[in-house]
């Protein structure tokens, strides 16, 4: 991805374990983001207090766990052209059984992270040395 935005500070590479995110926009009011997640790698179980997402395969086939209004966390395989969404506090993760390639557009309270179980040891909130300076 070579485009910028007008103001010239997005995109921003944010590097993970499991792949990489490409933020195409931050503001008060939304975040936008590019999702790539490594076949055979997963992101982190998790929940947030406060950030809701949409999350939309451009590309790929993955498992999605998703916690429905229950409490009880339903695995799917989710393939291109699919989406789901995840409200506060539902637990959630993706298990990249291809190469996939998410979109995702989200409130913008991108540190609120509450890792349950994370394959790097990752702690909670935000990961400083995942962004690019």
């Amino acid at each position: 991805m070579t485009g910028k935005n007008l103001d010239g500070e997005f995109p921003k590479i944010v590097r993970k374990p499991w792949g990489k995110e490409i933020w195409l926009e931050l503001n008060e009011k939304y975040c936008y983001k590019r999702i790539y997640i490594n076949k055979g790698t997963r992101t982190s179980f998790q929940y947030h207090k406060k950030k809701l997402e949409t999350n939309y395969i451009i590309d790929g086939k993955a498992e999605v766990w998703l916690e429905n209004d229950k409490g009880v966390v339903e695995k799917k395989i989710m393939e291109k052209d699919s989406f789901f969404t995840v409200k506060p506090p539902r637990k959630h993760r993706v298990i990249a059984i291809t190469d996939v390639v998410l979109q995702e557009v989200s409130t913008p309270e991108v540190d609120d992270v509450i890792r349950i179980e994370d394959d790097a040891g990752r702690p909670d909130g935000r990961i400083d040395s995942e962004h690019s300076k």
